[in-house]
């Protein structure tokens, strides 16, 4: 799958579980070890979870896609899945406000992609 279609339907994955602020990130000429950066957020460690589940489960079951690592933990408020052509972030609402990647990565553009597939949307 291409890398902008999978971030965007990591996107639409994040937003089934009422995923905050999705930002997808271009980091193709600034980063060696990824395309994009999803980045999203959730209230709680439960909500987190539901996420990164949604995230993993729905990707390796309907689209074939391995996770190349999964780094973090409910605990610390951040977790990381690196799909190696997208690393989508998941973070507590206070980590990402703390870490502020968006302005880390302030040279990244964001990017405006539609719905990577209504099924991705529809289903829950």
């Amino acid at each position: 799958m291409e890398a902008k279609k999978l971030a965007a339907l990591c996107r639409d994955l994040a937003e089934n579980r009422k995923a905050e602020d999705v930002a997808i990130l271009d980091v193709r000429g600034l980063s060696s070890i990824t395309d994009y950066f999803v980045i999203c957020s959730g209230g709680n460690e439960p909500h987190l979870r539901a996420i990164a589940e949604e995230l993993t489960s729905r990707l390796a079951k309907e689209d074939g896609v391995d996770l190349r690592a999964k780094d973090g933990s409910l605990a610390s408020g951040w977790l990381v899945i690196d799909l190696f052509d997208v690393m989508v972030h998941i973070m507590h609402t206070e980590a990402r406000s703390r870490y502020d990647l968006e302005t880390l990565w302030g040279d990244a553009p964001r990017v405006k992609v539609k719905k990577a597939r209504k099924k991705a949307a529809a289903k829950s």
